[in-house]
């Protein structure tokens, strides 16, 4: 089988993943408030959801959505960020694995296998391997439960070095390939307009019979 390409993630070094680790790893240790995506994540959800954290890394989200009560998966490539999560939050379900390997046989028997909210959130989706990012939103597509939506939050300028730049026009092309509408675009986690330095999207599937897009605060 062909290897996929390494991340953008991967190739900046140990040091983006040390110093990022570090960071967090800091503010939680002194009780900064770094729950702002599991905040609006859990004003999504009803009590009790099914969320797939994609991408945790040292799994600050997923912990607070499971902390307020979720059911949480979390999936996390970055074997030192695995580490680090499964030390500073134990009682998370972490797997160890890239969000392209998201399968029934990856989840196994004991986790859902639809999920009523994917999040993508810390910019997730600007540090992928090059190409892969409808294949990564096709992969979320299939494990949405009828109702499920996704959650991303990237930088669209003044991301680390290694990350690409993902113009808007761009990223809906990719959702909408990867069978997902736009149905809401935020400047922020807060829900601030739409702006041009950080976008939060809330999709859907194209065939959920929700509302149509609509682009807060900012027109495509």
């Amino acid at each position: 089988m062909t290897q996929p390409p390494p991340t953008r993630w991967a190739l900046a070094g140990p040091d983006a993943s040390a110093g990022f680790g570090r960071k967090f790893g800091d503010l939680v240790a002194e009780g900064a408030d770094v729950h702002g995506e599991a905040r609006l994540a859990d004003t999504l959800l009803p009590r009790g959801a099914r969320v797939l954290d994609v991408g945790a890394g040292m799994g600050r989200v997923g912990a607070g959505l499971a902390a307020r009560g979720h059911r949480v998966v979390a999936v996390e490539p970055d074997a030192a960020l695995v580490v680090q999560a499964r030390a500073t939050f134990p009682d998370l379900d972490l797997l160890h694995a890239d969000g392209l390997d998201l399968s029934p046989a990856l989840l196994g028997p004991e986790r859902p296998h639809e999920f009523d909210l994917v999040v993508l959130v810390g910019n997730v989706m600007v540090f992928l391997a090059e190409g892969t990012e409808r294949a990564l939103l096709a992969r979320v597509r299939a494990h949405l439960g009828a109702r499920g939506r996704v959650l991303v939050g990237f930088h669209l300028v003044g991301a680390p070095p290694a990350a690409r730049r993902y113009p808007p026009e761009e990223f809906v092309a990719d959702a909408e390939a990867a069978g997902l509408r736009v149905d809401a675009r935020f400047g922020s986690y807060e829900l601030h307009p739409a702006g041009t330095d950080y976008a939060v999207w809330l999709l859907s599937p194209v065939d959920a019979g929700t509302p149509g897009a609509t682009d807060v605060g900012h027109v495509r």
